[in-house]
This record gives structure tokens, sequence and C-alpha cells, in this order.
């Protein structure tokens, strides 16, 4: 079935058809397995990808892990349902000991990591180039409005393993997620390279608070020999789970596999509602006027200290653009 929206009504004369043999880069697939009670999104990423991370030239295991944490930030930012920011970050002692994603709803996405090149090793999982620290995700409504900000901790594991532990605790919605990136190499024009990725996010969403209840968290520091507290888990979740579970990383990254046959490979017999795409872009927000407002803003002194050739030179971390000014531009007092 499809829909234009995933809040409407479903009735017996709801449009059915076959899933569209089209692939459609850079979006956000919503989908909803009604017999199932799973509600769910499904990320494609190609061209918006590849500007963010060449723009850089990051070596291939970092591209990578900073290509996983777009495609999280785009299941989680896109279900935002107001104009604002959501902000997915890392802080760790890891090779990468940074990574940010800004995505600026409705679809407007850039990305940064910072790492150390002699620490980079072949064959490190994601776990082992983040390392240990935290992961933030902030949620920003704007000027007026206080900002909403999870944290989980990191110590060895994916970004995977991160998403899980967050939905666990701070949500307490069953959800699993699954990311891939990889590199796609054609023929023709001396080959061309080009970065590609996708991911699923599947929640289970039951009406029945009873059917939506979940084990309580592990008591810590508890007595030895207290019992803990445990719900089976319920067989429409188990099943969402296990077709999920199934997915490739390929089939998450092929570029001649649509979405929406992906999606009826897995749930066709349960049936699977999609609705309309979400359209993602790579864009920065930076400006020549954003620049400088931010240098104006710092104390005489630093500002002095910037000038370099009697000129004073700032880039985009995120972009890479570059902003001269002179120094009476930037407000370097004579």
């Amino acid at each position: 079935m499809v829909s234009d929206s995933p809040d409407i009504k479903i009735t017996p004369e709801a449009p059915v058809r076959a899933p569209s043999s089209v692939p459609v880069d850079d979006a956000v697939l919503p989908f909803e397995v009604a017999s199932l009670d799973l509600r769910g999104r499904l990320t494609r990423l190609g061209p918006a990808l590849d500007d963010i991370l060449t723009k850089h030239d990051y070596p291939a295991p970092v591209g990578k892990l900073l290509g996983e944490a777009i495609v999280l930030a785009t299941l989680l930012g896109t279900a935002l349902k107001f104009e604002g920011r959501f902000i997915l970050q890392t802080q760790t002692d890891g090779p990468v000991s940074f990574l940010i994603v800004d995505f600026q709803s409705p679809d407007r996405l850039r990305a940064y990591a910072r790492y150390d090149a002699r620490r980079l090793k072949d064959g490190q999982s994601s776990g082992a180039l983040l390392g240990k620290g935290h992961l933030a995700m902030t949620i920003d409504q704007g000027a007026d409005m206080s900002r909403y900000q999870g944290l989980v901790a990191l110590d060895g594991g994916s970004l995977e393993d991160a998403a899980h532990e967050y939905f666990l605790r701070s949500e307490q919605i069953p959800t699993r997620v699954r990311l891939a990136v990889g590199e796609e190499w054609r023929g023709g024009d001396g080959g061309k390279h080009r970065w590609r990725a996708g991911g699923m996010l599947l929640q289970f969403l039951p009406k029945s608070p009873e059917r939506a209840r979940q084990a309580d968290l592990h008591p810590g520091d508890a007595p030895d020999g207290t019992v803990t507290h445990t719900v089976a888990e319920d067989d429409a979740w188990v099943e969402g789970q296990s077709l999920i579970g199934t997915v490739e990383d390929v089939e998450l990254i092929d570029p001649d596999l649509s979405g929406e046959r992906l999606l009826y490979r897995l749930f066709h017999e349960r049936g699977v509602r999609v609705f309309t795409p979400l359209s993602l872009r790579a864009q920065c927000s930076c400006s020549r006027e954003a620049v400088s407002a931010m240098l104006k803003s710092f104390a005489p002194k630093d500002r002095a200290e910037m000038v370099k050739d009697d000129k004073v030179v700032v880039t985009c971390e995120f972009c890479s653009s570059v902003y001269q000014f002179t120094p009476h531009e930037a407000g370097v007092e004579e």
C-alpha cells in the first residue's frame, strides 16, 4: 500500500500497487507494517553523502564511520515534526575523537570528523575507531525553546549499539537500527569512486499499553540474589527483529535496488505500507555574513592574533569553504 501521510486512517479503499522498481537516493522512506504494529524509516544516500565525505578526502575507515553517523542522524532527525535541528555528536578517546552531524529540518545535512591518522589501522571496527566516550543527540527547536539532549556512553561498541542503548534507556521504545556504508566504483572515464549508504530503523509501537511494556533496567548495585524484572517479548516484535536481522549491508546500499522493493522483500507476507519519501540534501549553513558575525564576537586580542599576512582567513570545518577578511572587516583595531 502507498499513502501520502503516516497519519491517515487505513481503509479498505486505500490504494494498493506493486512496489516501485525505481531507486531513489538521498531520501528517507517512512513505512508501516500494521499487522505487526511496526513503524520505521529507510534511508538511502548517494550524491549527498558523497558530497559531504569527498570535501575532506577522509581515509576510508573514517569516511565509513562518519557515513554511519550521517545515516543514523537522518533516521532520527527526519522524525522531527517542527522546524529545528537534530545534532548527533561523539567525543571519545579513539582514533576518531570527534564526529558531528547537523541535520536541519526538513532536509539539510552537514557533517565533520576529527581523527588522528597515526592511530588508524587496517581492519579497525567502528567501535575500535570510536573508543570510549559518549554520544550526544540534541534536539534544538530554536532560540525561544529549551534544548533536549540525550547522552549514551560509548565503550567500544558501534553506533548501532549506541542507538539501541539510547532507545532502551531514554525512549523505552523497542527499536532496532541497521547502518551500512560502502564505496562504489564504476567504470568509464577512468573509473569513478562514490560513497553510498543506507539504513533502516524499525520500532514496535502497539496501541495496547500492556503489549508495550518492557523489562526494568538492570538494578545495578542491587544486593546479590535480587530478582531481575523480566517481560516476555511480544511475538510481533520477535518477528520484526528477525526480519530486520536478515537485511544485508549490500541490500541497504545497492544502487539498483529500490527502497520499496527492499521493504516488500522483507514484509510482503505481512503487508507493508509506504508513505511519501522525505528528500535530503547536503548543504552547509555557513556564509560570509555568519563568519563575520562570529569573528566580531571574539575578544579584540583574539581577533588580532588571527591576522596573518595582513588578512584573516577562516575555513569552515563542515564544507571546507574559505572566507578571507581584511583586518578592518574582521574588526581588528589599528
